[in-house]
């Protein structure tokens, strides 16, 4: 098998809501939620996310368990552009996300690589909601 990248992590407030904004808001699928323990044996969950019918990387929420950990939630990159949310129906996706109050903090724009604006999820982590060109996907092989 070759390799891929199989989870992001995700630093969190709270589990249940940030499944809550993941599942409701965005429409992603709660693809695993077990009990787990950390390194210091303390009683915590293993959350897998992912959009719907995705066969690729997938977001672990992981609940921050420490000072230095609180401190990136919402801020994983320094403000930048944090992950990329790829679409085949751009307006489709935006006005959905809009109607349950997604915070879009750069409009639609027509790149040309494709339509993209960025949002915030819950916790003010920036994405790109992201529609490629057929020409960008097939460059960059992404399934759309």
């Amino acid at each position: 098998m070759p390799q891929h990248i199989g989870y992001i992590t995700l630093v969190v407030r709270d589990y249940d809501e940030a499944i809550a904004f993941f599942t409701q808001v965005l429409g992603f699928e709660l693809i695993e939620d077990s009990p787990s323990t950390d390194r210091e044996g303390r009683a915590k969950r293993w959350v897998l996310i992912a959009p719907p019918d995705c066969t690729g990387t997938r977001i672990l929420l992981a609940k921050a368990s420490n000072p230095e950990e609180t401190s990136r939630i919402g801020n994983q990159t320094g403000g930048r552009v944090f992950l990329f949310l790829h679409t085949d129906d751009f307006w489709r996706d935006y006005n959905r996300m809009c109607s349950k109050g997604v915070k879009f903090v750069r409009t639609p724009k027509e790149e040309e690589y494709g339509t993209v604006a960025v949002f915030e999820d819950l916790y003010g982590n920036k994405w790109d909601l992201l529609q490629l060109k057929a020409k960008k996907r097939k460059q960059w092989n992404v399934n759309s």
